[in-house]
């Protein structure tokens, strides 16, 4: 409930503070006093965009600041939503600065102009002849049919389950993405683990490949030696094994005088051995070592193999590509298949499905149950309204799948008048149609849907009399449950009020101000008058004002 507005140095509005009750509300002025200066000023409150061109006062900022009783809106999952303080009193506050920026406030809490917006459409219904009113929103449609089907409790409980329903299907697409995504990396790390396989690697084997290659590549070097040591060992005319026998059989002669000669001819002896074998050795050599180029291209071969896996993965060293191939292992053992999983909760969403689907079917049960009662209502209230020809057909869809509010798709068909074709509000309702049609529906609601502060701007254009009347009273009905705030230049529906507010304009020195004030019973009776007859008001106007108040 809107209790506080006050605005400051908007348009022609110096300074304005109004108290508002609940119940109904009348505001009441000449044309041009600034009650649609009231309106811009709550706009702002709701969120819509403004300039410095509001400011009337160029070097003093503008602000418009609304004080509400929110304790029977269940407003607090939003406010938690948005990391906003709750408190059953919300002040929302806007300011405009001389230079054109713009600030939003809830509660001291800088926001912005969405949320505002957002905020505030749960707060102020506001009804002006043009607006398109949320009564051609289907999901306002959907809810008058569950306040007057009693829907309440089992939408609650369709509400849980379904949230339950959303949150396992999310949970479920993100187990098949997750199983695809590790698919596609098991068979990826599968490619990579097959080339290491194929490659069959061991520690240190890069060295020994490169050691033989250099070996293999070197025949030619290694045979020319080997036959140099053959040819002066063994093989020429001067070998060194021949010349060494020589001395070792003239050295011979004197080797059984001393000891010492004996050791010494012992010691040739075991060079020539030696050098013998090293001959032999030597003729072995050169007899084995050929250039073999199958066997150079497969170390080769071998080597390219194991350093295109060291490039690959980014190692120098044998030690590391070996540990990669490891942790490639590793990480195959861990990925786990999720397919058991998402069959599991594929069945629990069946299940839920099928819940739903009963749940939904009852509430639909409970939504078409109400129609007919519903249809007829309405069109005696339009008839009470002077639309005696107007009907509205409401038609109810089934749709495919469970959605938040059940399987419904719902839409309320107006025919304006007699042979009128049953069409959608925003392609038949004029705009005064339009709002006489909301405030009977609302009427009919309004005991069982919690509503914003409903403000009517000059719904009763174009009407009077009997009409005007009979629309008072439906504004009186409608605010016996919620506040309710009436601009109008109707004496019967001003009648009506509860309070009953005076927009005026009054000169200072400097400037032209929009000014108001709430009237008392004597005041309202001559207000009332001047609308009856014009100012001065006659005494037949007076007392025929006097007769409407009931004083």
């Amino acid at each position: 409930m809107l209790t506080k507005l006050e605005i400051q140095n908007y348009a022609i509005i110096d300074h304005l503070e109004i108290l508002f009750p609940a119940g109904l509300t009348i505001i009441t002025g000449e044309t041009g006093a600034g009650k649609s200066i009231l309106l811009g000023a709550l706009g702002l409150i709701m969120g819509n965009r403004a300039d410095s061109k509001v400011l009337y006062n160029q070097d003093v900022k503008c602000f418009v600041e609304a004080t509400f009783e929110i304790s029977d809106y269940e407003l607090k999952p939003f406010f938690d939503d948005e990391g906003l303080d709750y408190h059953n009193e919300l002040i929302i506050r806007r300011e405009i600065a001389p230079n054109g920026k713009s600030r939003a406030f809830v509660n001291d809490s800088p926001v912005t102009l969405d949320i505002l917006h957002t905020l505030s459409a749960g707060l102020i219904d506001l009804h002006q002849q043009f607006d398109t009113l949320d009564i051609q929103r289907q999901a306002f449609q959907l809810q008058i049919l569950d306040a007057l089907a009693n829907n309440k409790s089992a939408l609650e409980a369709y509400t849980v389950k379904y949230k339950t329903y959303r949150q396992s299907k999310t949970k479920l697409e993100e187990l098949r993405t997750m199983n695809r995504n590790a698919m596609q990396e098991v068979e990826y790390l599968n490619f990579q683990l097959n080339e290491f396989d194929e490659a069959g690697l061991h520690e240190g084997e890069d060295v020994e490949l490169e050691a033989a290659l250099a070996q293999m590549t070197a025949t030619e070097d290694i045979k020319k030696m080997h036959a140099m040591l053959m040819d002066g060992l063994s093989d020429s005319e001067n070998a060194l094994i021949n010349a060494l026998q020589m001395m070792i059989n003239q050295y011979g002669v004197i080797r059984h005088f001393d000891t010492v000669y004996q050791d010494l001819y012992d010691r040739l002896q075991s060079v020539r051995e030696e050098l013998t074998d090293v001959a032999k050795e030597s003729a072995h050599i050169y007899e084995s070592t050929e250039y073999n180029e199958e066997l150079i291209q497969h170390h080769t071969n071998r080597l390219n193999v194991i350093n295109k896996l060291k490039k690959k993965h980014g190692v120098i060293q044998m030690a590391d590509l070996l540990k990669i191939e490891q942790e490639i292992r590793s990480q195959l053992d861990n990925y786990a298949d999720l397919s058991s999983t998402i069959s599991d909760l594929e069945q629990e969403l069946v299940i839920l499905d099928k819940e739903l689907r009963d749940q939904a079917a009852a509430i639909r049960k409970a939504r078409l149950s109400v129609i007919s009662e519903f249809e007829a209502k309405v069109h005696t209230l339009l008839a009470g309204l002077s639309m005696e020809n107007a009907y509205i057909r409401v038609d109810v869809r089934l749709m495919a799948d469970p959605g938040p509010s059940g399987m419904d798709d719902v839409d309320i068909l107006f025919a304006p008048n007699k042979g009128s074709a049953f069409l959608p509000l925003k392609d038949t309702a004029s705009g005064g149609e339009l709002s006489r049609l909301t405030l009977c529906i609302k009427s009919l609601v309004a005991g069982s849907l919690a509503l914003p502060t409903l403000i009517f701007d000059e719904i009763d254009a174009g009407v009077s009399g009997e009409v005007a009347h009979q629309m008072g009273n439906i504004l009186v009905k409608l605010s016996d449950n919620h506040q309710v705030i009436c601009i109008t230049h109707s004496p019967q529906i001003s009648a009506k009020a509860q309070r009953h507010f005076w927009v005026y304009k009054s000169d200072t020195a400097e400037r032209t101000v929009t000014a108001m004030k709430a009237l008392t019973d004597e005041e309202r009776v001559i207000e009332i008058a001047k609308m009856l007859s014009g100012n001065p008001p006659s005494e037949l106007a007076i007392a025929n004002a006097r007769e409407l108040v009931g004083l």
